[in-house]
């Protein structure tokens, strides 16, 4: 019998162990040869079986040592083959082994061709990026950048020829901007057009597209590329024989785009005989075609930058020398009651307002507005400006002078700009007024008499448009009180942040409700009342106001 207490802690050691290197070896059988593991397993078992029975029947300590210490050994040399695995693989992991190598093989052998087509896609950027910045320097010229971009693709490619359409800033066409190599014209040639290469090449180089024509026009609306390997059965591609040189072979096009949208279309083409294009040299062209859109766009980008600047310069210039046109301070005639605003929408103004003191029966007000914006409106308002000035102190009617003034502004062959105009001669002595107009700016006269707002004005032919146009006085007899109102349309149709328009109905109220007031006062009101009804809208076009108050 075993007296000793200790016993049972070696045995469970021992029991514990050689369970665990059972699940040790049973994991790893592939590892070992059949009849080494069958062994160890038989060997973990008996070991285990003798530590449990041992437990049950005691029996001496020193057994139990020994079982322990022979279970721990198994432990260790099961540990071991696990760490340093067989000497030998089986015939499964040899295949295994295999598979991994070939596979890594088929990789190193794939790395160099990737490496080396992206080093030529990264290359070609470079150089897009280069000749785009070159192209800063003289005068933003396209040329040689597109051309650079053609070649390129035809190189990469293996194209027989290739083109660059560009789109139209103003005209919905494509036009071809670059054009190398044998490029079979898959669009329909001109009857009258000898079948020379010659002469095709030629056509082809300043041909324009309509964007709803060709397959150039579909590409460029579809923002789609084409990868077209049988040209006969694509109704998009005109066949052009019987001459070999016209025969239709393969043919990638692809879109450029400035984000989305499209500026042009590359093509390229194979001719008939050669080889098909490829979806590799596809995926090559389409690479190629959006790393020169993006150096397309550099160009462009610094053109808008540059115009803009030279605008803005221009504008400055102009507004500087415009604001002293206007008047400074409105003069202070006896028995009327002036006020005016004017707000300025960007850049140049195209409204301009005067007021002339003449004589003592004659007072003139004039109210414009001038086409468009720039250094053209502002030299038709200078011409305006000095024409009326001269000649309204004559003894001549407002018709006659808006007639003269209408003349020699259509005089000018090289102005197309014209203007509306209101001219209002006001007789202070027997309070008469005598108007005219040329164009749609409107002339309201308010009769304090009856509380109504009339038009008295009417819509004629512009002043710079018609040489020949005669314009007509109309005279009214005014009383104190009444109140005049000449204005642009950009009061009535300043909008709101939703888009809707301020009105003529708005504007004749709020008249209306301060016609007691002076007409400075009336200005205000109406001034205040558009910037409130405005609020965050954008001015789209300028703002001028004439009040005139009878008293």
């Amino acid at each position: 019998m075993l007296n000793d207490s200790f016993a049972y802690l070696p045995l469970l050691v021992a029991a514990a162990s050689t369970f665990l290197t059972i699940i040790i070896l049973a994991a790893n059988r592939e590892c070992y040869h059949p009849a080494v593991l069958t062994l160890h397993i038989i060997c973990a078992v008996f070991v285990a079986a003798a530590a449990l029975y041992t437990i049950f029947n005691p029996m001496l300590f020193s057994m139990a040592a020994a079982l322990a210490i022979s279970a721990i050994l198994m432990l260790l040399a099961a540990v071991v083959n696990r760490v340093t695995g067989p000497r030998e693989p089986t015939q499964k992991n040899q295949l295994k082994v295999q598979a991994q190598e070939e596979q890594l093989e088929q990789i190193q052998a794939d790395v160099p061709q990737v490496s080396d087509s992206l080093l030529r896609l990264l290359d070609a950027g470079k150089n897009f990026t280069l000749m785009a910045s070159e192209a800063l320097s003289k005068d933003s010229d396209l040329g040689p950048l597109l051309d650079m971009v053609n070649n390129t693709l035809i190189q990469e490619t293996g194209a027989t020829g290739g083109a660059i359409l560009l789109v139209d800033e103003f005209e919905d066409v494509l036009s071809v901007k670059a054009f190398s190599g044998d490029f079979p014209p898959p669009y329909r040639l001109p009857e009258d057009l000898p079948h020379k290469v010659i002469r095709v090449e030629t056509n082809f180089r300043f041909a324009q597209f309509p964007l709803t024509e060709t397959i150039f026009g579909a590409v460029a609306c579809s923002g789609r590329g084409e990868l077209i390997t049988d040209p006969l059965s694509d109704i998009r591609i005109i066949q052009n024989e019987p001459e070999d040189f016209l025969k239709c072979g393969s043919y990638l096009f692809h879109p450029l785009k400035i984000k989305d949208t499209v500026i042009g279309v590359m093509a390229l083409a194979r001719c008939y005989g050669n080889p098909e294009f490829t979806q590799k040299e596809y995926d090559i062209a389409a690479a190629l075609s959006n790393l020169a859109s993006a150096a397309i766009k550099i160009v462009y980008s610094y053109q808008e930058i540059t115009e803009h600047a030279e605008l803005t310069k221009e504008a400055n210039i102009a507004c500087r020398f415009q604001a002293t046109l206007h008047p400074k301070l409105l003069p202070a005639i006896p028995n009327l009651s002036l006020g005016a605003f004017q707000r300025i929408a960007e850049g140049i103004c195209g409204d301009y307002y005067d007021i002339i003191p003449v004589r003592k029966d004659r007072i003139a007000f004039i109210l414009a507005d001038v086409a468009g914006k720039g250094m053209t409106s502002l030299l038709i308002m200078v011409m305006l400006r000095a024409m009326l000035r001269l000649t309204v102190n004559t003894t001549q009617s407002a018709a006659t002078i808006l007639s003269w003034a209408n003349r020699g502004i259509s005089s000018e062959t090289s102005i197309d700009h014209f203007a509306s105009v209101a001219l209002i001669n006001y007789d202070t002595e027997q309070r008469k007024i005598q108007i005219a107009t040329g164009g749609t700016t409107p002339i309201l006269l308010f009769h304090a008499a009856t509380g109504e707002i009339e038009k008295i004005s009417d819509i004629s032919d512009p002043v710079g448009v018609e040489k020949k146009t005669e314009y007509k006085d109309k005279e009214f007899q005014v009383t104190p009180d009444d109140i005049l109102i000449t204005y642009t349309d950009g009061v009535i149709e300043a909008q709101n942040s939703r888009g809707i328009q301020y009105s003529k109905d708005r504007l004749l109220e709020v008249i209306l409700q301060n016609k007691h007031l002076s007409g400075k006062e009336i200005a205000d009101k109406v001034k205040n009342d558009i910037v409130k009804f405005s609020g965050t809208g954008h001015q789209h076009d300028d703002q001028t106001l004439l009040i005139i108050k009878i008293q």
